[in-house]
C-alpha cells in the first residue's frame, strides 16, 4: 500500500487548510516603477525585495486606441495601483518612471496627491552609449 506524501508549503497549515497571503501581507515601504512609453502606461508597485503587490495599466483602466498613451490615463492607471497598496499600509514609497511617454507627468501626479510619502524619484530610462549598429541605407 502506498502511502501519500503531503505537501507543507507556504500556502497550507498543517491542518491542511489554505491560508491567504495578500490579506495578511502589511507593506511599510515599497517602490513604484511606472513605464510610460508613447501608446500606454504601466505603473507597478513592488515591495523592497521586488515581489509584485499590485499593478495598473491604462489599457485595464479602460481607455482604447489613441487615449491609452494620454496623462489622464495615466493618472488614473496610478490611483488605481496604488489604491490596493494603501489599505496594505504602504506609507513610504521610491519611484522608477521608466520611458519617454507622456504619462510619466500624469502618473507622477497621481502619486504625490497620495497619502504615500515620495523618498526617490528617479529616472531610469535605459540610454544607448552607441550601441548597436545602423541598418544599412536603403538603394532605390
Amino acid at each position: 500500500m502506498i502511502k501519500t506524501i503531503r505537501r507543507i508549503g507556504s500556502r497550507t497549515r498543517r491542518n491542511g487548510r489554505i491560508s491567504s497571503r495578500k490579506n495578511g501581507r502589511r507593506i511599510p515601504k515599497g517602490v513604484i516603477h511606472v513605464q510610460a512609453s508613447f501608446n500606454n502606461t504601466i505603473v507597478t508597485v513592488t515591495d523592497i525585495r521586488g515581489r509584485v503587490v499590485s499593478w495598473s495599466s491604462a489599457g485595464t483602466c479602460g481607455f482604447r486606441g489613441p487615449r491609452k498613451g494620454t496623462p489622464f490615463a495615466a493618472q488614473t492607471a496610478a490611483a488605481d495601483a496604488i489604491r490596493t497598496v494603501i489599505d496594505q499600509g504602504m506609507q513610504r514609497a521610491e519611484v522608477l518612471i521608466k520611458g519617454p511617454g507622456l504619462g510619466r507627468d500624469g502618473a507622477l501626479r497621481a502619486l504625490s496627491n497620495s497619502r504615500i510619502r515620495l523618498k526617490l524619484i528617479a529616472d531610469v530610462t535605459p540610454l544607448p552609449h552607441n550601441g548597436c549598429r545602423p541598418p544599412k541605407k536603403r538603394r532605390v
